[in-house]
């Protein structure tokens, strides 16, 4: 049976009757397995992984991503993590027995059905990509959903499906194709926004540091402190353990220590084979955030 996972990124992290709410939504649909929720009240959002047979996946998406477009308003949401929509993005990846053509037909078709179902404008992105424009999603993202009214009236921004103009309660999506990516982000021992933001621009591919690398300085003003949040698109060719090391370096440069790293969702096996949990520092790490434990 072909596996794939799906990883929807809603914006909504300080209710936990909302996000309850999208995990029930989910769990009622038959096949679909919900591995991990992560939510973090700065970012203001909510990561779900979950895993299944391409049907029952896109069900299962549109289960969940449905019923947050019932609860959560675009026009009260504030966070310091980049968004466009109350379903912010949803990718899709293939894992057992599954290959990228997989991910990008179920992209492509729960894309097209969540946006005609909900009057919702939908970019797609990564492989799933229909303008080379908007194969990164940084660059869908780019404002934020506070720009993309003023993005929409541009001719080049018509989206990919639904409506082009924008749901004020709702905002649009981005739903994409890729591979396993490993989201981490590493906690600095500092509340100085400006070092973050150092590093983060020192560190990520499109200033000229890392291949496969993007990261952003954000603070987390409900612990004090601030943080490099990043995606690494490719673990194989630039390691964990190669940016922790990095991100270390630089802040050792700043007087700055390393307080902790995390995790957002789950990792593969192989992206650990050469260094511990113990040596990345991660927080609140188990075996249930290997990736490979659920198949």
């Amino acid at each position: 049976m072909k596996i794939l996972e799906c990883v929807p990124n809603f914006s909504e992290g300080r209710d936990r009757k909302t996000i309850d709410a999208i995990a029930d939504a989910l769990q009622k649909v038959d096949g679909v397995r919900l591995l991990d929720i992560c939510t973090d009240p700065d970012h203001n959002r909510t990561v779900f992984t979950f895993i299944g047979a391409p049907e029952d996946i896109e069900r299962g998406a549109a289960a969940a991503c449905d019923r947050a477009l019932e609860l959560i308003d675009m026009r009260e949401q504030q966070g310091v993590h980049p968004r466009i929509g109350a379903v912010d993005v949803v990718p899709f990846i293939p894992l057992r027995n599954a290959v990228m053509a997989d991910a990008v037909k179920t992209a492509h078709r729960f894309g097209r059905a969540f946006a005609q179902r909900n009057g919702l404008p939908v970019y797609f992105y990564g492989e799933a990509a229909l303008v080379e424009e908007r194969r990164e999603l940084p660059h869908i993202r780019k404002g934020g959903y506070e720009a993309l009214r003023k993005r929409m009236e541009d001719p080049r921004w018509v989206p990919d499906a639904g409506p082009h103009a924008l749901s004020e309660r709702s905002g649009a999506t981005a739903v994409g194709a890729r591979d396993f990516l490993v989201a981490y982000n590493i906690n600095l021992a500092s509340a100085d926004l400006e070092v973050a933001r150092k590093i983060a621009s020192t560190i990520r591919f499109s200033s000229g540091g890392m291949r496969h690398v993007k990261a952003i300085g954000v603070p987390l003003k409900s612990r004090g402190i601030v943080q490099v949040s990043m995606n690494l698109t490719n673990f194989r060719e630039t390691p964990v353990k190669t940016v922790f090391d990095r991100v270390k370096a630089e802040a050792s440069r700043c007087g700055v220590q390393v307080l902790e790293s995390e995790l957002i969702g789950l990792i593969p096996e192989e992206a650990l084979m050469n260094v511990t949990p113990q040596y990345l520092m991660l927080r609140d790490f188990s075996e249930d955030r290997v990736i490979e434990r659920h198949l």
